[in-house]
């Protein structure tokens, strides 16, 4: 989330509806946007029986990196700076004298690991996902195995995401060394895994460095008197009020708050004896859950569904989405050796897919003039695309037909409206019938 900046005039105000349960308790997961941890979606234990004649031939998947630490310092230095002139003029809350050393602390922690690098949070939530994938698919990774085929690995080539392809991998050779000569070298491609950088996203790179429409609905979300009054709220907690009426721009430095509270849970392996970082206790839940709004509002509009009338956010997808389709066509073509097909990546790649794909949550694009509020729309960043998300398919043959599940999560996931399962209800769809769908035949 971009830093906001200060608000000049209030203008035309908007009103925007917080979840019910924001007003009070513990932080909820939806506070946390995007860095949110990971968690499946499902127990495996209700996953749906294959049909009937059918045995799983091929896997994919696309992953987002694992939690990992701020990619850079600026928020915590930001605070520091903030708190360290409290503490001279003896303007720090008794609660704010714990913050600055918990801040240090966990900004240590992250420099020591490295900025935009996997936690031990990360590499582990990948190792287990693995495990798990493993674990649904016994005898496709036992064929794999006793066939010989091959495992292909393919990144952005971003150090998170070729470390979360590395941890993952790792595991499936640990629970089955047979694997290990099978899994090839990570991969490096940025048109299909970093396509927001590469040639085929230049013009959303021009939407969001230039659409006027963007910036003045993101301003007009952001600049409510609820930001400054959950700004001040925020900085309350710290310092004490004749310090926070001096600080010319409060509501950046609640924000570099919120930030730091929103990475804490990404590096609990590293806080003192793995308990945690306690960042929840300088912010109030319902300021957590304005300032998630905020950073879920620009990820809708600069990620996902964002405008009706536009495709621009998400079209570009259009090439992960054709691998996919790729991969199990050659499967039933009999061109591909591969068992498996391993992708990893990053929130700007999985975000767009799944408004492409029309997963849940990402299905309801905002009316231009009415802004995506979390009362009108179910999108929320810590369920699109937490940290670890991912999209895979499960292929199955019975002769000479194909059958794809599909994971949204882990959890299994219908494909979009208009595409008819084997049977009302059923996970399992027709290799044709996908094909039809997405006009692919």
């Amino acid at each position: 989330m971009r830093r906001l900046t200060p608000v000049l005039a209030l203008g035309a105000l908007l009103l925007t509806a917080l979840p019910a349960h924001a007003s009070d308790g513990p932080a909820h997961r939806d506070s946390y946007g995007t860095k949110a941890p990971y968690a499946p979606g499902q127990s495996p234990r209700t996953y749906q029986r294959t049909p009937a004649g059918y045995t799983p031939v091929f896997t994919e998947n696309v992953s987002r990196h694992g939690s990992r630490a701020a990619t850079d310092s600026e928020d915590g230095d930001l605070v520091l700076a903030l708190w360290d002139k409290a503490q001279e003029q003896g303007q720090l809350t008794h609660k704010g004298e714990e913050f600055g050393p918990t801040v240090r602390a966990l900004q240590a922690a992250m420099a020591q690991i490295g900025y935009g690098n996997l936690s031990g949070r990360g590499k582990q939530e990948l190792k287990d996902a693995a495990a798990r994938m493993q674990q649904r698919l016994p005898s496709l990774f036992g064929k794999i195995a006793a066939d010989g085929e091959k495992i292909d690995v393919v990144s952005s080539g971003q150090g998170r995401a070729v470390d979360s392809g590395t941890a993952f991998t790792g595991a499936l050779a640990e629970a089955d060394p047979a694997l290990g000569p099978l899994i090839g070298p990570t991969r490096t491609d940025k048109d299909l895994l970093y396509f927001h950088k590469a040639a085929g996203g230049a013009a959303y790179r021009d939407y969001i460095a230039h659409d006027q429409r963007l910036a003045d609905t993101l301003k007009s979300i952001t600049d409510q008197p609820r930001t400054h009054q959950a700004a001040h709220s925020v900085l309350r907690r710290i310092f004490k009020d004749d310090f926070v009426d001096r600080i010319a721009d409060q509501v950046p430095a609640a924000q570099a708050v919120y930030n730091l509270y929103a990475i804490a849970p990404a590096m609990s392996e590293e806080s003192p004896d793995g308990q945690g970082w306690g960042m929840e206790r300088y912010i109030s839940r319902s300021d957590a859950a304005w300032f998630g709004y905020l950073s879920d509002a620009e990820d809708f509009y600069e990620k996902g569904p964002g405008f009706a009338d536009s495709d621009i956010t998400y079209k570009m997808a259009g090439v992960l989405l054709d691998d996919f389709f790729k991969q199990v066509e050659a499967k039933r073509a009999g061109t591909s050796d591969l068992g498996a097909e391993l992708r990893f990546t990053h929130a700007e790649e999985i975000i767009p897919l799944a408004a492409l794909m029309g997963l849940p949550g990402s299905t309801e694009p905002a009316t231009p003039g009415e802004p995506y509020t979390y009362a009108d729309n179910p999108w929320r960043g810590a369920a699109v695309s937490p940290l670890g998300a991912n999209i895979q398919w499960d292929v199955f043959r019975g002769g000479d037909d194909y059958l794809v599940r599909m994971l949204y999560n882990e959890k299994e996931t219908a494909f979009k409206a208009g595409c008819r399962p084997v049977a009302k209800g059923s996970a399992f769809y027709d290799l044709d019938e996908l094909e039809r769908c997405f006009g692919r035949d």
